[in-house]
């Protein structure tokens, strides 16, 4: 198993929002995104209810939302749960790699349906993946979304993730798309080469 780091940043700021971890006062916005047939679409489905807020009753916020590279999406101004980001690293058991030993960066996010359409995908994503070109040396980030979540598909090309290959998992096609980290540092062009890693193995 690969050793290598996510971030560590326990806070990125962007122009709307913060990147934080998560409080008990988040605890509505994340029952709902386990919890909203559309949000959940591609996603394999909405949760019962009674499980999610059982599951969080018992575990608390942190079982979510509490480890290195997870961050609640909260408005800046009202510090209000908008969505959760994720950079961590997807397990080599996993199908859908770029690399031999697998274990990279993988960027994963969900947004309640009241910020759809404003762009805040987007910015956190942006400013996540700044955040951590700024501290891990250069490597292949993954975005894995079902083919048919348009949605989904065409945010990763906005962020400049190129799409390497398909792959079948959980009863339907997915889309893997892969960029280089430090094509998103501040300093650079985002739109740069997604790296030497597209002539790597995909989707093993």
């Amino acid at each position: 198993m690969n050793a290598w780091p996510t971030l560590s940043a326990p806070e990125i700021s962007t122009a709307r929002l913060r990147l934080r971890g998560a409080h008990d006062a988040d605890i509505d916005g994340l029952i709902e995104l386990q919890t909203d047939p559309r949000v959940r679409a591609h996603l394999g489905g909405a949760r019962p209810r009674d499980a999610v807020v059982r599951y969080f009753a018992e575990n608390g916020v942190s079982a979510i939302a509490g480890k290195a590279g997870t961050y609640v999406i909260a408005d800046r101004e009202s510090d209000a749960c908008v969505g959760t980001l994720v950079l961590d690293r997807r397990s080599a058991d996993l199908p859908g790699h770029v690399t031999e030993e697998g274990e990279e960066l993988e960027l994963t996010y969900l947004l309640r349906r009241s910020g759809w359409g404003a762009g805040l995908a987007f910015e956190a994503a942006t400013g996540l993946l700044r955040a951590a070109a700024d501290e891990l040396p250069d490597q292949p980030v993954l975005v894995v979304t079902q083919t048919a979540n348009e949605r989904s598909r065409r945010l990763a090309t906005r962020l400049g993730f190129q799409p390497v290959g398909t792959f079948e998992a959980h009863g339907a096609e997915q889309t893997l798309a892969v960029a280089g980290l430090h094509a998103f540092a501040s300093c650079c062009d985002r739109e740069g080469s997604p790296g030497w890693w597209l002539g790597g193995r995909v989707g093993r």
